[in-house]
């Protein structure tokens, strides 16, 4: 590698010419040229004489994204590395720190046969940690990109310190605190961080809401650093819901209630809160749907907590299960597999179920205290899936209804009937279920309204 192309990256530091390191002043002191990714940077002003400074800002004018601007820079730099001579680029901060062109570079570098050496520099969360009295190491703080915080949203954690970096404009500023409103209250406090690492540092307070609303406090050297949310405030991340459900088991501090369940006093409560996730997404309001969902989960998480409490498993074993099923059953998805449509999809999740299941009979996945009229729909749809029942037909199924009801009814016959109904229904590709919930839901409809007409009248007579 002695004759390799070099590629030797520099890091400025953060702002101020004094925090250049040794090492940084000494390597760009010796090179005849220097490429800077932006002359945007105060320590530029700073920097040793006697090398000639180029820059990449044209690329900055004339890019329609960062995206393009930062592949016409890794383009160009290594285009100069593979010069005998290599280059030196300097780039702001440390190289390592939110500095997408540095990771192109040290990707593609090796193809290319470049040698790659990174000089540190100050970074800007040396500068940041003493302006906000932070450890970042104790505090568990966590650090996110403004120019990416779109992917990052789901990385939020509330509970955590955060700093967001390169919050560049007020653009920037608004994409952050859209991201943050998702999890963070309106009036929560967040801190502006300005000029770090110069003599012009400042930091100001402001409530999450008003984030954007001054253009004048963002620009190459600003970020946000957003205060973590107690357990009690934190409700709008799973980990908060999981917090306050531990919280409530808790045996120091806990409830009494909560502590006192078991799995099985707590059976009935998910078959009700199941049923009324159920009611709700029948009446199709998005917001009672959201609510009766989340007294689902509540259930699934209490579940866990039991569990996990009696050292049998935890939350993260219960997402682990449904995580991995549902990579290993779309192959089309996450595999090489080729599907031609939803049939296909069907064939392939039920080829993988019964390989799954091994010697397990079919229908005991089924389960049996699922409510009677799904149990036989899902029973039929199982066996005859499988070839052990012949495919529904509309006609033979209503032959044997009607063959049923020419007979005198017993509780046998009149469960014959109601399984040759669910045949029936399949054949008609209608869920039977969900039919017989529409037929009460009139007749409901139908008694409320009657009893409002007979309330009404019995109140006229009274009037007279």
């Amino acid at each position: 590698m002695a004759n390799s192309p070099k590629l030797t990256i520099v890091g400025l530091g953060p702002g101020d010419p004094a925090l250049l390191t040794i090492e940084a002043r000494d390597v760009l002191a010796a090179a005849p040229e220097v490429w800077l990714r932006t002359r945007r940077h105060p320590t530029v002003g700073g920097l040793p004489a006697g090398p000639r400074y180029e820059s990449f800002d044209e690329e900055y004018e004339h890019g329609v994204s960062f995206d393009a601007v930062y592949e016409g820079i890794v383009f160009q730099t290594l285009a100069l590395a593979g010069r005998p001579a290599g280059v030196v680029y300097a780039v702001p901060g440390h190289p390592l720190f939110g500095e997408a062109t540095v990771q192109a570079l040290l990707k593609r570098a090796p193809a290319a046969g470049i040698e790659v050496r990174v000089v540190a520099g100050i970074s800007f969360i040396d500068v940041l940690a003493p302006l906000l009295a932070l450890d970042p190491l104790a505090d568990g703080l966590l650090l996110l990109d403004a120019l990416s915080l779109g992917d990052h949203r789901r990385l939020l954690v509330p509970q955590r310190p955060t700093v967001i970096a390169q919050v560049y404009g007020q653009r920037a500023a608004s994409q952050a605190k859209l991201a943050l409103l998702d999890f963070y209250p309106p009036g929560h406090t967040v801190r502006i961080v300005s000029a770090a690492g110069t003599p012009e540092a400042r930091v100001e307070d402001v409530p999450l809401e008003a984030l954007d609303r001054d253009p004048k406090q963002f620009g190459h050297l600003t970020s946000v650093f957003v205060p973590a949310l107690s357990a009690t405030d934190d409700v709008r991340s799973f980990e908060g819901l999981r917090r306050v459900v531990a919280r409530l088991r808790s045996p120091d501090g806990g409830c009494p209630w909560d502590l006192e369940q078991t799995h099985e006093t707590l059976k009935r409560f998910l078959l009700e809160e199941a049923y009324e996730a159920l009611e709700a997404l029948d009446d199709g309001q998005p917001h009672r749907i959201a609510e009766e969902l989340g007294d689902l989960m509540m259930q699934v998480l209490l579940h866990s907590q039991v569990a996990e409490d009696a050292g049998e498993f935890m939350i993260e074993d219960v997402v682990a299960s449904i995580t991995t099923k549902l990579i290993r059953r779309h192959p089309h998805v996450f595999g090489d597999v080729k599907v031609a449509g939803a049939q296909e999809v069907l064939q392939n999740w039920d080829a993988l179920k019964k390989d799954e299941r091994g010697d397990q009979p079919l229908l005991d996945a089924v389960p049996k205290a699922m409510p009677a009229l799904a149990q036989a729909q899902s029973v039929r749809g199982r066996a005859s899936a499988a070839g052990l029942t012949p495919a529904p037909a509309a006609e033979t199924e209503a032959t044997a209804a009607r063959e049923i009801l020419a007979g005198a009814l017993d509780a046998a016959r009149l469960g014959d009937l109601l399984f040759a109904i669910v045949g029936l229904a399949r054949a008609s590709d209608i869920d039977a279920e969900e039919s017989l919930r529409m037929a009460i839901r009139r007749f409901r409809d139908d008694a409320s309204r009657l009893e409002a007409t007979r309330s009404g009248d019995a109140a006229g007579l009274a009037d007279e």
